[in-house]
């Protein structure tokens, strides 16, 4: 099947009617959580009416700074899986996309997670980028396991920090279920990665031949992503994260309340992992363990405001902003088509090509 071919699939598939069917499933999911919470959502709204837009604006800012850096963090990711030895690249016709568009890239598919189930927004955004770099999809997306991983890393470490000083002043029981949730994670993914680096190749050889080539790039994408300034690729991940918390504390701050940097770390954490669960945008899973989270420190009523106005950021913005920069470069991909008819696109190099 040709790039494009795959293209216009993937787009009927992200817009189809069982997903948008699914989305709404899960909207009722979250409706059925949240009474049995047994809220008061004239006292909720009321919160939220009298928040202070300053804290809130800041803390929306924040989190879209927080792309550039996880764009600049991919990028270096992707120039790294492009180099072999001695400084020679092993694809001399890919091109690295800048931090900027790495970064829409990355909100582009956020997006497209926030409309589909299983994460699809995760193999889009490997699409997108293999199609702008001329590299190959599952080289790409190699790229995007590597970066789940540090991720996972990272927030493993960070757990332990903020759940230990959490801890110090409250019984957080809940917290201790995330950070052994965390642990897992990233101890599940750094088995993967160790058992690609010593069989990885030995295991594909019982592949169709035809998917020999795409594990090579694939291998290739994951672990000769993270040969290089693995220092900086972790503190680049570390800043992410941080400005995630400083996200979380300012939409509290908004809400005329009080929270501890410690546990606005802790809950933006469990956010994150709460979000890989494959419904749209984690919706029906985040909500009710961020609400329980956020119930360590506060009442009922206003752990649900903080909640729903965070998810107001996390999820309601990323899907205005992200849908707009979707249907952006859609029309802008549809245009140069419209211009340029007899020529051939720019697609990804194929994962079967020598």
């Amino acid at each position: 099947m040709s790039q494009e071919s795959e293209q216009i699939s993937l787009k009927r598939r992200i817009l189809s009617l069982p997903t948008i069917l699914s989305f709404g499933i899960a909207i009722a999911l979250v409706i059925f959580l949240a009474t049995r919470f047994d809220l008061d959502w004239g006292q909720m709204w009321g919160n939220i009416r009298s928040m202070n837009p300053w804290y809130y604006v800041l803390g929306l800012f924040l989190y879209y700074i927080s792309f550039l850096f996880r764009g600049l963090r991919w990028r270096m990711l992707a120039a790294n899986a492009a180099l072999i030895e001695g400084e020679q690249r092993q694809h001399p016709d890919i091109k690295i996309p800048g931090t900027l568009k790495s970064a829409q890239f990355i909100l582009i598919g956020w997006f497209v997670n926030t409309i589909t189930f299983l994460r699809m927004g995760d193999a889009y955004r490997a699409y997108s980028f293999s199609k702008e770099s001329k590299g190959s999809f599952s080289w790409s997306l190699g790229t995007v396991l590597a970066e789940r991983t540090l991720d996972m890393v990272v927030v493993s470490v960070l757990v332990i920090i903020s759940v230990f000083a959490v801890s110090r002043s409250l019984d957080s029981s809940a917290s201790r279920y995330l950070l052994i949730a965390a642990i897992v994670l990233a101890i599940g993914l750094i088995a993967l990665l160790a058992l690609m680096r010593g069989y990885g190749h030995r295991l594909a050889q019982f592949l169709p031949k035809r998917f020999n080539k795409a594990y090579d790039q694939f291998h290739l994408g994951t672990l000769g992503s993270m040969r290089r300034a693995l220092p900086v690729l972790l503190l680049l991940s570390a800043i992410g994260w941080i400005l995630e918390a400083a996200r979380l504390y300012f939409v509290v701050q908004a809400l005329g309340l009080e929270v501890s940097l410690a546990m606005a770390l802790l809950v933006s954490l469990g956010h994150g992992i709460l979000s890989t669960v494959p419904t749209p945008g984690g919706v029906g899973a985040v909500e009710p363990g961020l609400t329980g989270l956020l119930l360590l420190s506060f009442n009922r009523h206003d752990a649900a405001s903080v909640t729903l106005l965070d998810r107001s950021i996390t999820l309601l913005s990323v899907m205005l902003f992200g849908g707009l920069l979707f249907l952006a470069t859609q029309i802008i991909h549809a245009r140069r088509q419209f211009q340029n008819p007899t020529s051939p696109s720019q697609p990804g190099t194929s994962d079967t090509s020598n």
